[in-house]
């Protein structure tokens, strides 16, 4: 479980802003733009976080080494962080903020790049929208949790353990640090509960429940846009081997191992990215135009 204690230096957080996704509701957006200023050759990767986090918690260690490639857009996904509230919770609805998103941002197709929670939106983003699709990066992904009981378990302790941890939460994450204010670990950890904690006990409930219900077993391996999987292999919550037969659904899905747990996109952050880069190379290079 995420304990927030060797969170990965944050050093400047990302920054970014509400924006509007008409008839929708707002989000908080961070975009880096294309690399160097002008227009990317490559599709924008959009990175969809994993339950009870914000897109920053969850990307801010890869997003540096990702913008220098490409165009890199983290969004807030709905009742998480400053993500739209709705009177409802649904991934679909997810998967249609994406392709949102995509329409505010002028982006004709996008990479989806999920990680956990972010894989089963990026999956519907496909099925939902394969014309804004232009590939998949999947990480620490599955086509459903609850078949093997220990990941039930897991699903609803999960959901109990996010519950300990949010005194107050619900609350916009905040100010990041003052400019020049040099971090220390302390400080580190502060942010990332800040983060954390902007996402209301209630909200990962209802999102829990929902992704227990998920299940893309009958469709996977339809995908028809290039794809990468990046395997966790000592994750605890979606086992290695569930991840890999995803994988093989694929039809030329290329597969990147990396020796980690399920939280490592933030506490095994340099393990995670060595299978991250590649992946996103990977898909990138077999974009059709």
């Amino acid at each position: 479980m995420l304990t927030l204690a060797n969170v990965a230096p944050v050093g400047e957080p990302p920054s970014g802003s509400m924006v509007d996704l008409p008839g929708r509701g707002s989000t908080y957006v961070t975009d880096t733009g294309a690399p160097g200023g002008g227009a990317s050759p490559k599709p924008t990767l959009v990175l969809l976080h994993a339950l009870a986090c914000t897109g920053a918690l969850t990307w801010y260690p890869a997003i540096p080494r990702l913008a220098e490639r490409y165009r890199v857009v983290t969004l807030d996904q709905r009742w998480h962080g400053r993500g739209i509230r709705s009177e409802r919770f649904t991934l679909e609805d997810c998967a249609d903020d994406v392709a949102a998103l995509a329409d505010a941002l002028g982006l004709e197709r996008v990479v989806p790049v999920g990680y956990s929670m972010g894989t089963l939106v990026a999956q519907l983003t496909w099925r939902r929208h394969r014309d804004r699709v232009a590939g998949l990066v999947l990480c620490a992904g599955t086509t459903g949790f609850r078949r093997a009981p220990r990941e039930r378990v897991t699903l609803d302790a999960l959901n109990a353990w996010m519950g300990t941890l949010r005194p107050g939460a619900g609350r916009p994450p905040g100010p990041e640090r003052p400019d020049g204010l040099d971090r220390t670990d302390a400080q580190d950890r502060a942010w990332a509960l800040r983060q954390f904690r902007s996402t209301s006990a209630g909200a990962v409930g209802r999102a829990t429940a929902e992704i227990g219900k998920f299940d893309s077993s009958g469709w996977i391996a339809d995908v028809d846009v290039p794809t990468a999987v990046v395997v966790t292999g000592t994750d605890l919550v979606i086992p290695a081997r569930r991840q890999r037969w995803m994988a093989r659904q694929i039809d030329g899905a290329s597969t990147y191992e990396v020796d980690a747990g399920h939280a490592s996109c933030v506490l095994e952050s340099e393990t995670f990215i060595s299978g991250l880069l590649p992946a996103c190379v990977s898909v990138s290079s077999r974009v059709r135009p």
